[in-house]
């Protein structure tokens, strides 16, 4: 991996003349220095085991489209979640190479990125206990998903991949795939309303994992020093019963961030190599992923999300918004599904019972410039609405100024 050189990590952050893209155009800015960092749920994941393999293997429309919009917006660092995992890396190194580094129709000059890291996720792997108490461990289908410590039906699935135009210092790198629930202080231990009591019992509810895939620090060295990449992907709050133990899960998962980058001694937040505490003061992040809870609508608890969008260590800035996202929200509205949320900032159409909302978000801690932001989500009948309809997620990224 190269050195960055000390006269770059010795350059102030600008904050002169900061502006917001509003429109959402990833092309605006382009003379700015800046990084560009994004996330992005690409729905790449297959129900079989090696499903993504070969399905990449072959000529993927749907691999395409995601990499045109990839190459479209070109960002420099770059969370992708639902990529599903295989511990040889092989998916990894098919998208990258017969895809991105591939100029794709829709998208713009085939995009390298040099850097990546990926990691094994909860989903998919067995428990062996039965977490949804339905009286078996394991099964089959929905039922061996339900009780892996993270929901699917193989390992890896609905994986996460980062890929860096930067180095990344892999060495320093904390996962925290393993954390147990009950560790985190006041953690919401989901009640069962029938009877009142706990829906796990204490065995299963000391050895439940927190993650429902992983939570990565990501140490990547940019021109303007380390950033620190904090990057997971929550479970919905849905799909469960009354004791809501996704519910509660997803808001567990989120505030995770809020605690790590909070000040104090944190002896319960050890990584997965056993080293314990939060983030240092001092250090620069970017939050980013699909997170799984709009501030305001859908189902959950928005307490957690409210909370880490209010951090004091979270920079205050005008949310990503689109045309797109806009025109769609307008269109649920008129059917009677009506948000509180301001239409522009949604990031997602998730069908007629739950509508267009925010669930996916890229926030920088202070410290930085702010150059822009958006949502890639173009209007319906533009060119780029060609390739944005690979996932039911759409990309989000901002710009920050490095010097």
């Amino acid at each position: 991996m190269r050195l960055i050189p000390t006269a770059l990590l010795m350059l102030p952050v600008l904050t002169a003349c900061v502006h917001v893209n509003v429109h959402g155009d990833p092309s605006a800015y382009a003379t700015e220095k800046k990084i560009r960092v994004a996330t992005y749920n690409t729905s790449l994941y297959s129900d079989e085991t090696g499903g993504l393999i070969r399905e990449l293997e072959g000529d993927s429309a749907h691999a395409r489209k995601i990499a045109a919009v990839l190459q479209r917006v070109r960002p420099d660092l770059v969370l992708l979640n639902e990529f599903d995992y295989d511990d040889a890396h092989r998916a990894a190194d098919l998208f990258q190479h017969r895809y991105l580094e591939v100029a794709q129709a829709g998208g713009g000059e085939a995009l390298k990125y040099p850097y990546r890291y990926l990691a094994p996720v909860n989903t998919g792997v067995p428990s062996g206990l039965d977490l949804d108490r339905n009286g078996q461990a394991g099964g089959e289908g929905r039922s061996r998903g339900n009780d892996a410590w993270g929901y699917g039906l193989h390992p890896g699935q609905y994986g996460m991949l980062v890929l860096s135009k930067y180095p990344i210092d892999a060495a320093a790198v904390r996962t925290f795939q393993k954390l147990r629930w009950s560790a985190m202080p006041d953690a919401l231990r989901p009640i069962d309303p029938a009877s009142r009591g706990y829906f796990y019992p204490d065995d299963i509810w000391s050895q439940l994992r927190l993650s429902s895939k992983s939570h990565w620090d990501v140490p990547v060295r940019t021109p303007g020093g380390t950033t620190h990449f904090l990057v997971s992907h929550p479970t919905p709050p849905v799909f469960d019963g009354p004791e809501d133990r996704n519910g509660k899960r997803n808001h567990d998962e989120i505030r995770l961030w809020s605690e790590y980058i909070s000040p104090g001694d944190k002896p319960w937040l050890c990584d997965d190599a056993g080293r314990c505490g939060g983030l240092a003061g001092d250090a620069r992040f970017v939050i980013a992923g699909d997170l799984n809870n709009d501030p305001i609508d859908g189902d959950g608890s928005h307490e957690a999300i409210l909370e880490l969008l209010e951090h004091p260590r979270v920079m205050r800035h005008a949310t990503p918004r689109s045309e797109g996202g806009a025109e769609v929200a307008a269109v649920y509205a008129a059917t009677g599904i009506e948000h509180r949320g301001s239409p522009a900032h949604v990031t997602g159409d998730f069908g007629p019972k739950a509508g267009a909302m925010r669930l996916d978000y890229v926030l920088p801690s202070t410290g930085f410039g702010l150059i822009g932001s958006g949502v890639f989500w173009p209007p319906s009948g533009s060119e780029e609405a060609r390739i944005a309809d690979g996932s039911d997620h759409h990309l989000v990224w901002v710009d920050l100024s490095v010097e």
